[in-house]
């Protein structure tokens, strides 16, 4: 089943390196996602988060406010 992963955040520096850390993590273990980023404040909004960048997996937030290791990744995509 292909995992759902955004990526909230208005395109700070923490967002660009988590977009890295989960693209990474993606490839490296062969995992079927698909990557959106959602930039727009009004969107980031309705996930009620206030602190970014978020990762959400399936519509589950799954981290806010940190850039999460590689590690935290790969868990969060797997569960």
């Amino acid at each position: 089943m292909t995992k759902i992963i955004k990526i909230l955040g208005t395109g700070c520096q923490k967002c660009k390196s988590m977009t890295g850390v989960v693209k990474d993590v993606i490839r490296e273990n062969n995992i079927d996602a698909t990557i959106e980023k959602v930039e727009d404040i009004i969107e980031i909004m309705k996930y009620n988060v206030m602190s970014t960048p978020a990762l959400v997996v399936n519509e589950e937030i799954v981290l806010k406010g940190r850039v999460p290791t590689k590690a935290e990744v790969l868990d969060f995509l797997k569960n």
